[in-house]
């Protein structure tokens, strides 16, 4: 690396206010103001990374040549691979620094079919497998921020996401601690609606705990443009200032309980704007939102450590997104879905012109065993939902479809178990909010009791 380089380097690291821990190096790649970098590649700046250093990216469309997979796990290919922990990546603009799904030579973040990167060959017979974009596997503390990534698709291996910190998914267990995702933008403008071949997920996180995004968007995912899930109820996660448009789901958090707050956010434009559930699937349900060790949020002063609250939740009547398999299935124009969700507390929000419902409350029937904690019918496996707070939320313009039940918000249930609560709930322009069934708030203004 040339003295000039290195000058620029250091420059930015005192511009950005990297820490200046011992023996910590910053790795450049591309051009930044005209200086050439160490790498031209993402990947080889990561690899030849040492805990606690800083990968820096200059502007530039960084392409999908090759892609590699973590050891024991080749169904996961990514474009960037990341298992040393405590790295920082961090590009240096966040709409011209773009890791880019689409092959060499094509326009950046090209729709057509004939650019795509379909990611390596499936088993014998099968589709190929899609690719990742930046998967950070089992790697703890690591950051990533100030970027974009695109056209990341699905396939027949577990694949389609934008940014996924992957603590080991399918394996029951926590395997990644800590994370930053900050200033990130992932979409996709591909999708193949004869196939399902799409983006999937746009930021992700599964089987980690501790952890934090900020300001953060996502848009035309298949499935959600953010997810959470399978983090055995200690998530311990933030996120904060987002923004979800144009997916199926605008979040999407499965089985992810314990304390997880999102605020400052809004979601809207999508089929469904935020949901959050319990299935067979990112295991183990259910999803609750219960303190850890029955302990008390400083939250909300109750039990319950899962919270949504500050957030704009509007226009969610979409039904011209990319839509496969549960998301596929998900109610258009609904702001919030809760399904078979435990003891959540939704506080403080705006829910306007969402067609169907501003706000839901439902079992989630799921398919077969374990269901654990659910109720194995022969039809289903049942998770309902119990214990769920709404309180001092705002509601305006919702439920215009008109169909039954349509209103501000609603509630059903399978089984009897603890209620849930509806408090200090208004319409804009006054009157009492539209719930089904009627007078909600009349019927379960106190948490706890059983229905």
């Amino acid at each position: 690396m040339s003295s000039r380089a290195i000058a620029a380097a250091a420059a930015l690291s005192a511009a950005l206010l990297l820490p200046s821990s011992a023996g910590a190096q910053v790795l450049t790649v591309g051009t930044y103001h005209g200086i050439a970098g160490q790498y031209t590649s993402i990947q080889d700046a990561v690899d030849a990374a040492q805990p606690g250093d800083w990968v820096l990216i200059g502007p530039g469309d960084y392409k999908t040549t090759s892609s590699r997979a973590p050891a024991g796990a080749d169904d996961r290919p990514a474009a960037v691979l990341v298992t040393t922990p405590h790295l920082h990546i961090r590009g240096m603009d966040r709409n011209s620094v773009v890791v880019d799904g689409t092959t060499a030579g094509t326009p950046q973040c090209s729709s057509a079919k004939a650019d795509q990167n379909f990611g390596p060959a499936g088993a014998k017979g099968a589709a190929p497998l899609g690719l990742n974009g930046i998967m950070i596997w089992k790697a703890d503390h690591v950051s990533v921020q100030n970027l974009t990534v695109c056209n990341f698709l699905t396939g027949s291996g577990d694949t389609g996401n934008g940014v996924w910190w992957n603590g080991g998914d399918e394996s029951g267990q926590i395997g990644g601690w800590g994370y930053r995702g900050d200033y990130l933008s992932a979409t996709s403008t591909y999708f193949d609606s004869a196939t399902g071949i799409a983006g999937g997920y746009g930021v992700f996180t599964s089987n980690w705990s501790g952890g934090r995004w900020d300001h953060d968007y996502a848009s035309n995912m298949n499935d959600s443009g953010f997810y959470i899930g399978a983090c055995q109820q200690v998530c311990d996660q933030t996120v904060d200032d987002i923004w979800a448009e144009y997916n199926a789901l605008g979040y999407s958090g499965s089985n992810s309980g314990g304390q997880l707050v999102v605020e400052h956010s809004q979601f809207d434009n999508n089929e469904d704007g935020f949901d959050t559930n319990s299935q067979n699937g990112d295991n183990p349900p259910p999803q609750d939102g219960a303190c850890p060790n029955g302990g008390t949020s400083p939250i909300t002063h109750t039990h319950s450590c899962w919270v949504f609250m500050h957030n704009n939740v509007h226009d969610n009547n979409n039904p011209n997104v990319p839509a496969v398999g549960f998301a596929a299935a998900g109610p258009v124009g609904t702001g919030m879905s809760v399904s078979g969700g435990r003891n959540d507390t939704v506080m403080d929000n705006r829910f306007a012109n969402n067609g169907a419902w501003g706000t839901i409350f439902v079992p989630f029937p799921d398919n077969g065993a374990p269901c654990t904690g659910g109720t194995n019918t022969p039809a289903a496996c049942i998770f309902d939902e119990s214990g769920d707070a709404l309180l001092n939320n705002t509601y305006e313009h919702n439920g215009f479809f008109g169909n039954p039940s349509n209103g501000d918000f609603a509630e059903t249930r399978f089984e009897p178990g603890p209620s849930d609560c509806f408090s200090g709930n208004t319409q804009v322009g006054g009157g009492a909010p539209m719930t089904s069934p009627p007078l909600l708030q009349t019927l379960e203004p106190t948490c706890g009791g059983t229905v």
